[in-house]
């Protein structure tokens, strides 16, 4: 899903894209290029190399393997925002890589143990607002709100809610107040065919919606 979000923002906009910059900080070391190459293909009107190159020197890509490293990468990027004005989106994925590592390895306190985590989302919050950037950041849904945390009852039945309220944020709270939307996805098999549903919600409004897509060489689908 990353891979047809940052396609849409590097295709030229003759193709239906954005034609902006994004910066991916890629920390689970997953992020898989071929696939990106692949989705540009498909999209562009001239399937050429040098549309491809074009779209790519749009896309910056970068690796951290710890947390102190990602603050120090955060650091270094507000030269690269003031020398890339069409510089709209930061992507990382994921923001809660080395968040159990810090947990285990950071002290006796929360707070201790939170601490490049939280330094990390300040100084996030410093470059949305200074530079206008969106941010995506993913995490693992590795855990749920327990029956009575999700608001279910002795008198409703077992059936899990499928709302993102079923989510149970984990990491700092200074991350948690920053945060304006959840986004989570699932996916199933329907009909001998792999489809997946996306559950947006407002932070603050708590209003959220749920659609379900097919995702193609051709880009997202929904259904």
């Amino acid at each position: 899903m990353l891979c047809h979000l940052i396609s849409r923002c590097i295709l030229p906009k003759s193709d239906g894209g954005l034609q902006v910059e994004v910066i991916y900080i890629d920390t689970d070391y997953h992020f898989d290029m071929l696939r990106l190459v692949t989705i540009l293909e498909h999209r562009l009107a001239q399937n050429t190399e040098e549309a491809v190159k074009q779209c790519l020197g749009r896309f910056f890509l970068l690796y951290c393997n710890s947390s102190v490293q990602l603050l120090l990468t955060l650091y270094s990027l507000e030269n690269m925002f003031c020398s890339h004005p069409s510089l709209c989106l930061l992507i990382i994925d994921s923001i809660s890589a080395f968040y159990w590592i810090d947990r285990n390895n950071g002290g006796e306190t929360f707070a201790k143990q939170e601490t490049n985590l939280r330094k990390c989302t300040e100084l996030l919050h410093k470059l949305l607002k200074e530079y206008q950037l969106v941010l995506f950041a993913s995490t693992q849904a590795i855990m749920q709100k327990s029956p009575n945390e999700a608001g279910e009852g002795p008198s409703r039945s077992g059936k899990q809610n499928s709302s993102s309220m079923d989510y149970k944020p984990y990491l700092c709270k200074l991350w948690q107040q920053g945060a304006t939307h959840r986004v989570l996805f699932s996916k199933e098999l329907r009909n001998n065919e792999q489809i997946y549903s996306i559950t947006s919600c407002h932070l603050k409004t708590r209003n959220g919606v749920k659609r379900s897509f097919r995702i193609a060489e051709s880009g997202v689908q929904f259904l």
